[in-house]
């Protein structure tokens, strides 16, 4: 996949560069800069569809939603910090607060139903949960090397608590567009990950 392009402040290049090295560390497996592209095209889909939100707000907000990313709970404040750092030379204190908040809010992923912006941004970053089958297992796999540093049982546990909080929700997606072409194929994705997992889990019960 090209390099995202979707940028923008045409002012701002270095920022960018600085963003495309943190999402292009060799470190970073799933959250790197084929996601980063895949968030921003979902955008542009969501956009095209007929879905109106602030657009500089929701694209800045996915360039700097993984722009820290090492694992650790705080990576969204943390990318969230970066961007109050950075974008106030070049963006309104209003755009810059915006984008903050919604880069914070990708923790969770709960926006309110009249949160469009938050809407938007939340379907996009998940949007990987409804690739095709290939696409989802390269995602799954990434996300177990990103991991890699937890024994196989305690991430199969994790992993299968985090599959089953996902299928418990009424709703992965919030926009109506989201729901109505992404949500069956994302929840036969997650069900079949998750029956994948069923034989460790249960020989961890055994033992």
């Amino acid at each position: 996949m090209e390099l995202p392009q979707d940028w923008p402040l045409p002012e701002a290049a270095a920022l960018k560069d600085d963003l495309l090295a943190a999402y292009a560390d060799p470190s970073r497996h799933y959250h790197d800069t084929r996601h980063l592209a895949e968030v921003l095209a979902r955008i542009d889909e969501l956009a095209h569809a007929g879905v109106t939100f602030d657009r500089a707000a929701v694209e800045l907000a996915a360039w700097f939603h993984d722009a820290v990313y090492d694992g650790e709970r705080d990576a969204e404040e943390r990318s969230a910090a970066w961007a109050e750092d950075a974008l106030p030379a070049y963006a309104s204190p209003t755009l810059v607060q915006e984008v903050a908040r919604l880069v914070r809010l990708t923790e969770f992923h709960d926006p309110a139903d009249t949160d469009t912006e938050g809407c938007v941004l939340s379907d996009a970053d998940l949007a990987i949960l409804a690739a095709d089958r290939e696409r989802y297992d390269e995602y799954a796999a990434a996300v177990r090397v990103e991991y890699a540093h937890l024994p196989n049982d305690q991430f199969t546990a994790g992993r299968a608590q985090v599959l089953r909080g996902l299928l418990a929700k009424e709703s992965l997606f919030h926009t109506s567009y989201a729901r109505e072409r992404w949500e069956t194929q994302a929840r036969a994705n997650l069900e079949r990950e998750l029956t994948a997992l069923e034989p460790a889990l249960a020989a961890q019960a055994v033992g």
